[in-house]
């Protein structure tokens, strides 16, 4: 029997095979060239711009305007990508919105800022369609071993590479890109972006990437620091926090990032199973992006629910909105107190909450929320670190530019203290990361 969107249970193919082609679509497609010199155009090219000093990474984002208007995209490109070479995919999944552009001084005076993510990503689609931008140095030979192929590992592989350095990428999974390829919602990097995007980013040469190597279950991090002349850990956050609750074992409640994860790696995404009655649990944007996905592969009815009020989500406003005109309800002040059902979830029941004197507090009245599938996005932790790395506040403690407390070893990316949890943050831990170990082995 074909499902469809009010088939009961969590079953596949509520969907044609087109709708959801159609459904999964570029969030933001692309400028054309006279649309990218347009909005160019915009630019007032400021000294002392805010938006490079919002940017994570420091890209002269006036100067790649700049280049851009006057007809050099791979120009612009290069100058993106001198600062962040993950700078394609940055500017398909940044929170422009609450960086770069919220900062703009168009935003500031008219409420419309330029459009920099979709002129970043004009610029560094056109370049990348040509050769390499970058050569690699002669080799010094020096080896060092980097943990974790997401965009920290990847940043910093690509930088010490570029330097002469020969470098070993091991990652647990059987494709590098780490959240790029299996975390971040798929309308926002379509035509398999993240590989095409690690293909590239390898061409430097000097990269030997191996799959399918965990710390802690194929790699032993004494024996890589005995082997290396430095190594750097980008291991993410591998772990995910549990809601703890009655019901939570019950079939069909499920880990958002295991959920995106799937539907990332398939194909026409019509074999996705996703419930008619859709609750997600958490406030940030895998939550939304989880939401959202379940509303495109054809669920009936998607409600993300949050403990606290709108203002305190870590999703974005933009996020926020992006999900109700999705057609998915948030419900805010919500905090779960069990799943509901014989053995499958049936529902969700949620005490209301409130907030007073700085302190979240349940108000005595409660809800329930059917739900036929629970996805639960509230966190991620740190999981796997060997012994002798010094922790602060559950992840690995670093200074300066990643160094952590054991000798030759560096971190970054979201397994490192310090930082936002953001790809381009982890793309500049990762690159920082690297420029301090060349500094240190070439001495």
């Amino acid at each position: 029997m074909t499902s469809k969107p009010q088939t009961p249970g969590v079953v596949g193919g509520r969907l044609s095979r087109d709708q959801i082609a159609d459904n999964f679509a570029d969030l933001h497609p692309p400028l054309d060239g006279h649309e990218a010199m347009v909005a160019a155009d915009r630019c007032y090219f400021c000294f002392d711009a805010p938006c490079v000093t919002a940017c994570p990474t420091s890209i002269d984002i006036p100067l790649f305007i700049r280049q851009i208007a006057t007809g050099t995209p791979e120009a612009a490109a290069q100058t993106i990508f001198d600062q962040n070479i993950l700078g394609g995919m940055c500017a398909r999944v940044c929170p422009t919105e609450t960086l770069c552009e919220e900062a703009c001084v168009r935003e500031t005076a008219e409420g419309k800022p330029v459009k920099i993510g979709q002129l970043q990503r004009y610029a560094t689609d056109t370049a990348m369609s040509g050769a390499h931008p970058f050569s690699r140095a002669a080799s010094t030979g020096k080896r060092v071993a980097v943990v974790g192929a997401g965009p920290a590992g990847l940043a910093c592989a690509h930088r010490l590479a570029m330097k002469g350095h020969d470098v070993d990428l091991f990652d647990a999974r059987p494709k590098a890109g780490g959240l790029n390829e299996y975390g971040i919602a798929a309308y926002k990097t379509v035509e398999e972006f993240a590989q095409a995007e690690v293909d590239w980013l390898l061409g430097i040469g000097g990269i030997t990437h191996h799959a399918g190597q965990a710390l802690g279950r194929d790699l032993e991090l004494e024996k890589l620091v005995a082997g290396y002349d430095a190594v750097f850990l980008g291991i993410g956050l591998a772990g995910v926090n549990t809601l703890g609750i009655d019901g939570a074992e019950k079939a069909n409640v499920a880990d958002a990032v295991e959920f995106i994860a799937g539907l990332r790696q398939s194909g026409d995404k019509t074999d996705v199973a996703v419930g008619r009655r859709v609750v997600v649990i958490g406030g940030g944007m895998t939550a939304v992006d989880a939401a959202v996905q379940s509303r495109l592969l054809g669920a009936e009815d998607v409600t993300i629910a949050y403990r606290r009020g709108k203002e305190a989500m870590s999703a974005s406003e933009f996020e926020q909105d992006l999900a109700t005109t999705k057609g998915v309800r948030i419900v805010y002040n919500a905090s779960p107190k069990r799943i509901l059902g014989n053995g499958a979830a049936e529902g969700v029941e949620f005490a209301y909450t409130e907030t007073s004197g700085g302190k979240l507090q349940e108000t005595g009245e409660t809800r329930v929320i059917e739900a036929d599938m629970v996805l639960c996005a509230i966190g991620q932790t740190l999981q796997g670190v060997p012994d002798g790395l010094t922790l602060d506040g559950g992840k690995i403690a670093v200074t300066g530019t990643g160094r952590t407390s054991l000798d030759g070893v560096w971190a970054g990316g979201d397994c490192a203290s310090g930082g936002d949890d953001l790809t381009v943050t982890a793309v500049a831990e990762g690159r920082d990361a690297a420029e301090d170990i060349h500094g240190q082995i070439s001495a």
